[in-house]
């Protein structure tokens, strides 16, 4: 599957993030009504890494979500596109190596890892399906991916009212955080885009991983896909 990410270029999704990097985790608490540090440790558990194991962790931001992980004992390693997300985290957790990369294109070596994950960035990804491919092609045989990720509630009548949140209450919170409304107003708009938790499985399962299943967080609104890189 390959998006045009609403119409926006790599670069712009970039520059994007840039500019909302230093409140962005702040933003992530209030948006999520406190829910992000729950979805952020229901990862942790899905990936059921050892200590000592390698993670990738892409789409990582300023680290938030790869704190978990370096906490745990894991060897993480955060990897993002946006340079403004890369300093903000790096210089509160300077013991972390962010990386710069593009999911597309990781700069990683084949099979490096023994996890690779990805919270809340693959509907930002230019396609869907070339990153996918990307983190099977650096996760060792065996290996693991968990991909967090907005989903679609599954009782209607809060389906309605998440959507109505979106689109309205989202972007005017959001210009109370971080000043930034229309970085929000794209983000929302990705995420009524997205595709389902099943239609998601089968994108997972298309890019060459096998024993896909999906896990629902918050009724839905957000969902946990685990799969394993052929042996």
């Amino acid at each position: 599957m390959s998006r045009a990410s609403l119409d926006k270029k790599p670069h712009e999704v970039a520059a994007m993030f840039d500019a909302i990097a230093g409140r962005y985790d702040l933003a992530n608490d209030v948006l999520s009504l406190g829910q992000a540090r729950r979805w952020r440790t229901a990862t942790l558990h899905a990936v059921d890494g050892e200590p000592g194991e390698r993670v990738l962790d892409l789409a990582a931001g300023t680290g938030t979500s790869s704190e978990v992980f370096a906490d745990a004992g894991l060897d993480v390693v955060p990897c993002d596109f946006s340079f403004g997300m890369l300093r903000v985290g790096k210089a509160r957790r300077p013991d972390l190596g962010f990386t710069a990369g593009d999911a597309t294109k990781l700069p990683f070596a084949d099979a490096s890892f023994d996890a690779v994950t990805i919270s809340f960035g693959l509907r930002n990804v230019v396609d869907t399906a070339a990153a996918l491919a990307e983190m099977r092609r650096v996760t060792k045989p065996g290996g693991r991916l968990v991909v967090c990720e907005f989903s679609r509630p599954t009782w209607a009548p809060f389906r309605t009212v998440y959507t109505e949140y979106l689109m309205r209450a989202l972007p005017g919170v959001a210009r109370i955080v971080t000043r930034k409304p229309d970085a929000y107003v794209y983000l929302a708009e990705s995420i009524r885009a997205w595709p389902d938790q099943r239609a998601l499985g089968a994108v997972i399962r298309a890019a060459g991983w096998t024993d896909v299943r999906f896990r629902n967080l918050s009724g839905g609104i957000v969902a946990l896909h685990r799969a394993r890189a052929l042996d």
